[in-house]
């Protein structure tokens, strides 16, 4: 459903969760209740660089003519960030614990809640949008700055700099109701997909500047997988490692190999079988200096169309420099490419996403290609 618009956002209320997105590239596949297991394995923070750009992307300018302020929480969870960034009119309204926690998420909400902010944006998952919402429900319009593992909730932007965008142009913003969405993450790391529906949000939205809430494959697509699968299998030069993204199309690769996929992580096939499964990022820079010939290939996940940045965090800035985009592979049924006519990436480095250009060609058959618009 779309509401009128609200031209102008006088009190935003910003947080962060310091810790979302930091079990992505080491093969965690979220980090709620595992952060530190993945500062153990080496994870480093994502949440504040993503920021970063929201807050350098803003128009700050704007935004203090028309007397916004932000409410935020003290420290790591929006001080900081907002006083680096050099933004003005800045009041704390809650002092989190030393090592944050959810329970300071939702009560920095309650307070924004109670200070009755018009927006509030919050930097993190779909677990910190769940925190969010408990709060806010569809009171209090909220818009996510993509930075966890898994966002799969449609009240995220696109990217950083987009909902940056979206709240520079109010007066191209209408107001949507969107999924905010639950996902079992002890489940999702054993490997199954588990979506179910946490509840419904109110959201700014500009068009291409939000992305859909996820949609898991239908399973009704395996004919045109097994195309896919047969003309990569034939198309590979012997000695060619191939590093296999999560989801059931690019998994049909390895419906002939030896050994077990990973259907959730990132798992490398050479000469017709899988000789290390759920890699991290670690893990895939080493087989680049092992391997000559490497081939990434990863498939959009569901409809919204992000081939890079969600959920396949192990394949990092790092990673797709050192094997380069000519080394990239995107395959997708056409099924799923109508649902998405669009392909995004967003993985936090400029230089790598327009490594791509502005489109990329998607194997979707035997033989059988199309070149869709890439945004990034």
């Amino acid at each position: 459903m779309i509401t009128p618009k609200k031209e102008i956002m006088r009190k935003i209320g910003f947080v962060i969760n310091p810790v979302a997105g930091m079990g992505g590239r080491v093969a965690l596949k979220g980090t709620d209740g595992m952060a530190d297991a993945a500062v153990s394995l080496g994870a480093e923070p994502m949440a504040y660089k993503r920021a970063k750009v929201f807050l350098e992307a803003l128009d700050t300018h704007k935004l203090r003519r028309e007397g916004a302020e932000f409410l935020t929480a003290g420290g790591d969870m929006g001080e900081n960030a907002l006083r680096i960034s050099g933004t003005e009119n800045i009041r704390i309204v809650h002092i989190p614990e030393e090592k944050s926690s959810a329970d300071d998420t939702k009560e920095s909400c309650r307070q924004f809640k109670k200070e009755g902010a018009d927006l509030i944006v919050f930097c993190g998952g779909d677990g910190t949008a769940q925190d969010v919402i408990s709060v806010t429900g569809e009171e209090i319009p909220v818009l996510g700055i993509p930075s966890g593992v898994k966002m799969y909730s449609g009240i995220f932007a696109r990217s950083p700099a987009a909902a940056a965008n979206i709240i520079n142009n109010p007066e191209k913003t209408a107001y949507i109701s969107a999924e905010v969405l639950d996902i079992d993450e002890d489940k999702y790391r054993a490997g199954k997909l588990e979506l179910k529906l946490f509840g419904i949000a109110k959201t700014p939205t500009i068009p291409d500047m939000t992305q859909s809430s996820k949609m898991p494959s239908s399973g009704n697509e395996k004919d045109a997988q097994n195309e896919i699968s047969g003309f990569l299998t034939s198309l590979f030069a012997r000695k060619t490692l191939c590093l296999i993204g999560a989801g059931s199309t690019a998994k049909s690769l390895c419906s002939s190999a030896e050994g077990e996929c990973t259907l959730l992580g990132v798992d490398a096939m050479y000469e017709g079988e899988i000789i290390k499964r759920d890699l991290s990022e670690k893990d895939i820079l080493e087989l680049l200096d092992e391997y000559e010939r490497v081939k990434i290939i990863v498939s959009p996940i569901g409809a919204q169309g992000f081939i890079f940045g969600r959920g396949n965090q192990q394949f990092s800035p790092e990673v797709l420099k050192k094997a380069g985009s000519r080394n990239v592979i995107v395959i997708a049924t056409p099924a799923k490419l109508e649902m998405t006519p669009r392909l995004y990436i967003d993985t936090g480095d400029s230089y790598a996403d327009n490594s791509f250009g502005e489109s990329i060609q998607v194997i979707c058959g035997y033989a059988a290609a199309r070149r869709i618009p890439l945004i990034h």
